[in-house]
């Protein structure tokens, strides 16, 4: 059982950066896969970024590649995301979310959520 918190949203002028964090209480932390989405006003929630168990490897679309990294401190059980060079289309408000089958982009294989931190990138 996993529960997730994150912070770190805020508003930002286009071109600024942003780091979000998940906050994660339970035991058995790095046994999980973390992921984040985001939903913006109006759409669907997309996958934005994974990372493995130790943080070997990571996963990002394209929409965010070069711009985004995921990164996680299993000692402090949190997971990060560094949000770089952000445009108006970044705004939504970001999840972080566990996963025990993997660093996957279908958010149904995701089994813990957070509640959210909002992210607002002005033009």
């Amino acid at each position: 059982q996993v529960q997730l918190v994150e912070s770190g949203g805020g508003l930002v002028q286009a071109g600024g950066s942003l780091r979000l964090s998940c906050a994660a209480s339970g035991r058995t932390f790095s046994s999980y896969y973390m992921g984040w989405f985001r939903q913006a006003p109006g759409k669907e929630r997309e996958f934005v970024a994974a990372v493995s168990r130790y943080g070997a490897t990571a996963n990002y679309p394209d929409a965010v590649k070069g711009r985004f990294t995921i990164s996680r401190d299993n000692a402090k059980n949190t997971v990060y995301l560094q949000l770089n060079d952000l445009k108006p289309e970044d705004t939504a408000v970001y999840y972080c979310a566990a996963s025990i089958a993997g660093p996957g982009f279908r958010q149904y294989e995701y089994n813990y959520w957070g509640q959210g931190t909002q992210v607002t990138v002005s033009s």
